[in-house]
Parts: structure tokens; C-alpha cells; sequence
């Protein structure tokens, strides 16, 4: 049977601290004509998935830095790019995790390389056009950063509780689009939510207070009355 062949010139980052795996994993792939970047450390691979904006990213759960559930959290406040999970972790309730976190695929080490390479290409042609985003939105004084997940304001760092954080990012990923009330309960407090619509007002002004110049006349953090919210950059 003739091999599949590789997408031509797709480009994957792997993020791994073993340097002798990174090492074969990088010469096999180039082999097969996938453009390779590495990073050993999580905060390395935000940095390089915002940078290089790759087609695929092959992560390991176990870094020295960031919780590999981090490191897909981070992406994916940002990016759609299909993660695929290498990792020597093979209980279930770990495969769940990440794949509950963002996750695209799960492969368990020891693994065969020619496997490895055929998820690879089922995530490439599975990714939807258009993914490649910006992680930092600017909006006037405010800088939002979605892959390391830090808003400062006037140059300086805001605190946000991890609720705050995840309704502003929706909002933010949404940018200029009106979010409605529903959605924004479901993707925050959970698909059990839907009619909670005094939890998004009590967050939205928290978010104002600390965010906007006039918490009373919002610039960015506009409300559509009856339907939802917007961030307008």
C-alpha cells in the first residue's frame, strides 16, 4: 500500500522537554516534508504558537514550566489550531482532561511514528480555514493577551478573578460581534446555565469597574439591552 502522503509544507510545533525524543520526532517529520519548529517549556510554546502560527501543535502534558492543561487553555484563547497530546499518561481520566481542555487528539508514548504522523495529517485536514487569530487585542489602554491570559490597563496588570477571565476572553474572541446572554452562560458557567442573566450583569460592571475609564459610560464593554454583550475594541 503506498504511504499517505504528507501535507506539503504544513507546519507543526512540537512541545516536549525530552530533547532526545524532540530531537527524532523533528527528523522524522522533516523526512516526510513537514516544516518543524520546537519549544521545551510551555511558556516557550504559547510564545511559538502565536509566532509561527503553526498548522498542528503535538504537546506533552508533563512540562517544567505550565500544566499542559494550561498550555491548552492558553491556545485555545486564542486559536483553533488542533492540538495533539503526546504524552506517557495513559489513564483515562487524563485523556478526558485534555480532551475536555481542548484537545484535538490524545497518542500515549511508547507510539509508533507512522501512527503519530497519520493523526497529524487527520488534524490538519480537519481544521477549519480561516483559524489563525491574533492572541494580543488592543483597545486603547487595555492589552489582552489570550494565549497568556493577562489583561493590563494603562500599562499596568489587572487582577481578574478566573470567572471575570473567562467571560472577558469570550467577549474578546467575539470582539465587535454581540455575544448573546444564553451563549454567554453556557461557554462560562456551563451548559446548565441559560437563564442566570443576573450573573453576566454583576460580572460585566465587576469587569467594568476594573477595566474601563467610566464604568458608568462604557467604551468597550457595551451591553445590547434584552440580548447580550459586546466587546468593542
Amino acid at each position: 500500500m503506498t504511504p499517505a502522503p504528507e501535507p506539503a509544507g504544513s507546519r507543526v510545533l512540537v512541545v516536549d522537554d525530552d530533547a532526545g525524543l524532540v530531537r527524532a520526532l523533528a527528523i522524522n517529520l522533516r523526512a516526510h516534508g513537514w516544516l518543524v519548529t520546537t519549544a521545551a517549556s510551555g511558556r516557550d510554546g504559547l510564545d511559538a504558537v502565536a509566532r509561527d502560527h503553526p498548522d498542528v501543535v503535538v504537546l506533552d502534558l508533563g512540562l517544567p514550566d505550565l500544566a499542559g492543561l494550561d498550555v491548552i487553555a492558553g491556545i485555545r484563547g486564542w486559536s483553533r489550531v488542533p492540538i495533539v497530546v503526546l504524552s506517557a499518561r495513559q489513564l483515562g481520566e487524563d485523556k478526558v482532561d485534555a480532551l475536555d481542555a481542548g484537545a484535538d487528539d490524545y497518542v500515549t508514548k511508547p507510539f509508533a511514528m507512522n501512527e503519530l504522523m497519520a493523526r497529524l495529517r487527520a488534524a490538519v485536514r480537519r481544521a477549519e480555514p480561516g483559524d489563525g487569530d491574533e492572541p494580543v487585542v488592543e483597545a486603547g489602554d487595555l492589552h489582552v493577551d489570550l494565549a497568556r491570559r493577562t489583561v493590563t490597563r494603562h500599562g499596568e496588570e489587572v487582577r481578574l478573578s478566573p470567572t471575570e477571565w473567562a467571560l472577558l476572553e469570550v467577549l474578546v474572541r467575539n470582539r465587535g460581534r454581540m455575544v448573546g446572554r444564553e451563549q454567554l452562560l453556557h461557554e462560562v458557567w456551563g451548559p446548565s446555565y441559560g437563564t442566570e442573566s443576573h450573573y453576566l450583569r454583576v460580572y460585566v460592571a465587576q469587569l467594568r469597574r476594573k477595566l474601563e475609564d467610566d464604568a458608568a459610560a462604557p467604551r468597550h464593554l457595551l451591553t445590547h439591552p434584552g440580548a447580550g454583550y459586546r466587546f468593542e475594541p
